[in-house]
């Protein structure tokens, strides 16, 4: 007999072998016809397996947030097999979820198009209606690697091969279908739902190595509910309005190109969109007692060595030899440079701590694939910087970066959504030590900070555990840009010390934080966020002063020099056109402020003032203008 104990704190013995279907069932009828899955201590098991040991059970439904993305990747075995129904000759590889959806990876020489989606996902509906059973199975490894082999599944062969042999080897049969697969799975493909769409086609590399075959991607999407793939559908179409590459283009603050592949092409205006961001941020660090400094952009190979970021990240480094033999590297980052600014010169425990920071250029040598407008580029710059102090200083920094950051999410109109403490690597520098008092620390800071945050296992740097902080934007989304990571190793590495009060040589601690992160992707955010109708202090162009009647054009230019005297940016638009047309073509390139002017305005001394997304217009005097609009264009810490 094995012992259950369920969610309301009752237990009951049953057989051993008993299924989660049995248990669901001798609970209510009703109970078994919604259930999907169980939970036993923790882990999500497939509601026909036989259960050997007892524990904490409880059965999940399709209301159940663990059930989504078993119906995620269920519906990506179900597209598996519509393909392979569909085109025979199409090897299956791997099929995981990925945010919002899942993707499937399919080998074979004829590519599919975009016209095939629609056909395999009528076919994804039929197996649905067919209700096949879904049966896991534990088969012998030498079978399994003979079995797929025989079928022509080359690839599935070869993960078989690098399972670890103390795991079994599982097949899920599908009706007559069948794929490798650990599981766990819905009971049938009824359960799957409707709720799904197929997306885009992408290439892939199998494993991720572009000396590999190419494989073909289908992405799709998928959900609990109608209801919920239907929003899902309306963000995504949202999300397209905001892509902020179209509203770069309708805007004219920057463009891409094939010759600077991954680097920014910035025009006037996005540039000055670019520097008030950063010269916001400067100002708003620099009373917090920040001190910018400039490090070289080319380093020598041995201080990227001693720092540990040669063995990390020199696949990522953009590396030149001179004549002289020399390797170098352009930086991708600051920190090695930092440190040895702390190094010049010797610093005592009166010194700290010291709040170190840098806007300079970096350079990452991404992939061609994972480029993507300004929000995955080669060359950037960060509101880069780190703060050098003791131990007992740790908590009291990281409460006061917190309380930054919260200031200008707030000033930029962004919500702190999560913050998620990032936990030791499988591969790091430092000992166990170090890294338990490193991620304890943080924790506590974030708690201080009033922050409560969420440990995931595996994603620190190398060198340290790290904060990072998740904001959403107006439609939803999620995106990490600020971070805070906590590291005892590289001041270890490259020889960093203070004079401590008993007058012996210490270790400092090194902060890494950044609250915007990439200033090229926070731009790209923003643009999103705000769908290019940015704040008035933040808008490249503030106001357009636009004319009806060409009478008015003197008027016009005095306006113009009036409202520049005031520190506002403007533009003119005196051409012969309707003003109406105007109008449109300045709101659709986000004008937040046009001034219409006429024979009227002019002789009265006034301005007919239109906002963005308002058919309204206010007529004041000029002088009214100016005070109305100069306060409201004044960035935030200067108000």
């Amino acid at each position: 007999m094995i012992e259950l104990i369920f969610p309301d704190g009752q237990s009951r013995q049953f057989a051993a072998g008993v299924t989660g279907r049995d248990v669901a069932a001798s609970i209510s009828k009703s109970l078994e016809k919604k259930a999907l899955l169980i939970r036993l201590d923790g882990e999500l098991l497939d509601l026909g397996r036989p259960l050997e040991r007892g524990g904490r059970l409880e059965i999940v439904t399709r209301e159940s947030p663990e059930a989504l993305d078993v119906i995620r990747h269920d519906t990506a075995h179900v597209l598996a097999e519509a393909v392979q129904e569909l085109f025979p000759d199409t090897q299956v590889t791997i099929g995981p979820n990925v945010e919002d959806g899942f993707f499937y990876d399919f080998a074979r020489d004829e590519p599919f198009s975009l016209d095939d989606l629609a056909l395999i996902e009528a076919r994804m509906r039929q197996i649905v209606d067919r209700d096949e059973p879904i049966t896991r199975e534990v088969w012998d490894r030498q079978e399994a690697i003979a079995h797929f082999e025989g079928i022509g599944e080359a690839y599935k062969a070869e993960i078989i091969r690098d399972i670890p042999g103390d795991q079994a080897i599982t097949v899920y049969r599908q009706g007559g279908w069948k794929d490798l697969c650990r599981g766990p799975h819905l009971p049938s493909t009824r359960h799957v739902g409707k709720a799904f769409r197929l997306t885009k086609l992408a290439g892939a590399y199998w494993r991720g190595d572009q000396n590999n075959a190419q494989l073909q991607r289908i992405y799709g999407t998928a959900w609990a509910t109608d209801a919920d793939l239907a929003a899902h559908l309306k963000r995504i179409e949202e999300a397209e309005k905001r892509d902020h590459r179209k509203i770069g283009a309708a805007m004219d603050l920057f463009h891409l190109q094939e010759e600077g592949r991954g680097m920014i092409f910035w025009h006037a205006k996005g540039w000055t969109l670019y520097r008030t961001l950063q010269n916001y941020v400067r100002r708003r660090i620099e009373a917090e007692g920040y001190e910018e400094v400039k490090t070289p952009q080319v380093l020598d190979r041995v201080l990227w060595e001693r720092s540990g970021h040669w063995e990390k990240f020199h696949d990522s480094m953009f590396i030149c030899e001179t004549d002289d033999g020399d390797m170098l590297a352009l930086k991708p980052m600051n920190c090695p440079g930092h440190v040895q600014i702390f190094n010049h010169g010797q610093k005592s425990y009166r010194d700290l701590p010291i709040r170190m920071s840098e806007f300079d250029g970096l350079h990452r040598n991404e992939s061609s694939g994972s480029l993507h407008g300004i929000l995955r580029v080669r060359g950037l710059a960060q509101d880069d910087a780190h703060i050098f102090c003791t131990e007992g200083q740790i908590e009291s920094e990281s409460k006061a970066f917190v309380e930054l950051l919260r200031l200008i999410y707030a000033d930029l109109e962004v919500d702190l959504h999560s913050v998620k403490l990032a936990l030791r690597p499988d591969k790091r520098f430092g000992t166990d030590e170090q890294w338990t008092i490193a991620e304890d620390t943080l924790e506590r800071a974030a708690n201080a900070a009033g922050v409560e945050v969420e440990r995931v296992p595996n994603e620190g740097a190398f060198y340290g555990p790290k904060l990072e902080f998740h904001l959403r934007d107006a439609i939803g989304r999620t995106w990490q840009c600020g971070t805070l990571q906590l590291d005892y190793v590289l001041p270890e590495r490259l020889d960093a010390t203070y004079i401590g009060e008993d007058g012996q040589k210490h270790r400092p601690v090194m902060l890494h934080r950044a609250i915007l992160g990439s200033l090229e992707r926070f731009t790209g955010v923003l643009i999103e966020h705000h769908a290019g109708a940015f704040p008035l202090w933040l808008a490249p162009v503030q106001v357009v002063v636009a004319t009806i009647t060409s009478d008015a054009d003197d008027y016009a230019r005095h306006a113009v020099a009036t409202l520049r005297r005031a520190g506002l940016r403007v533009e003119t638009d005196l051409r012969n056109e309707k003003v109406g047309y105007k109008v449109r073509e300045h709101s659709l390139a986000k004008a937040p402020v046009i001034a219409v002017v006429g024979r009227r305005e002019a002789e009265g001394g006034k301005v007919a003032l239109r906002r963005l997304g308002s058919a309204r217009q206010q007529v004041v005097t000029l002088e009214e203008a100016v005070g109305l609009l100069s306060r409201e264009a004044t960035p935030p810490d200067l108000r």
